[in-house]
């Protein structure tokens, strides 16, 4: 669990995405807003529960959802084992809880451009795989997550650099949002990466002298 506090998190069930560099950028930037006791935040995507636990730290109320069933066990347990108030819903994306509205959404999804995209993410790899451009579900995000936020609430994004900040930055300014990548990173490869780092270079999303991802973090806030 590199780059994240091991005691957020107790329990990790097999095939459930660990905390790593990107939810430490991620956590660090729901840090700096510094949501208020009761605001309501929504965990996206929330794998092991790890960030939607450091939000009901700070005392929010706070909602979570992942499409993978081991996913929302490992999130459950961590929550019941920290005794911390969690509520933590099966689904896809915002499809369990698109008739609310929220202070903070926070979003870690799938962004590693996949060679293999015809076939879809199966197994493990649906925590990192989104298609051949990494936007797989990041596009879905920037579509449907502007009109969940209340009037000064905030959507943050972690990415690579691989999938586009530039694109996620322009689809929230078109839906109406005040955004900006507010958090960088630069990491090692890690195995992911490493396994697909030939197809990358040949692709043209990695230069031949290349060695470290670059991490993003993109705020967008819907102003009045």
């Amino acid at each position: 669990m590199s780059g994240y506090p091991r005691e957020v998190i107790a329990l990790l069930l097999p095939g459930v995405y660990a905390p790593q560099d990107d939810t430490e950028l991620l956590a660090e930037a729901l840090r700096e807003e510094s949501p208020p006791p009761g605001a309501r935040v929504l965990d996206v995507g929330t794998g092991s529960g790890a960030l939607a636990l450091e939000a009901a730290r700070r005392g929010a109320e706070v909602t979570a959802v992942d499409v993978s069933r081991r996913a929302v066990w490992t999130a459950r347990l961590n929550a019941w084992l920290r005794r911390l108030p969690v509520r933590i819903h099966r689904g896809n994306l915002f499809g369990p809880v698109g008739d609310r509205t929220y202070d903070v959404i926070l979003a870690n999804p799938p962004y590693v451009p996949a060679p293999d995209a015809g076939r879809g993410p199966r197994g493990r790899s649906r925590a990192w795989d989104a298609g051949r451009d990494g936007r797989l579900v990041l596009d879905r995000i920037c579509r449907d997550a502007p009109a969940l936020l209340r009037v000064g609430g905030v959507l943050l994004i972690v990415h690579s650099a691989l999938s586009d900040p530039e694109r996620t930055v322009e689809q929230l300014r078109a839906a109406g949002l005040k955004a900006a990548v507010v958090r960088r990173r630069w990491i090692a490869f890690g195995p992911v990466l490493r396994s697909r780092e030939e197809w990358l270079r040949r692709s043209g999303r990695l230069g031949a002298s290349d060695d470290r991802e670059e991490l993003v973090v993109i705020r967008a806030e819907r102003v009045r």
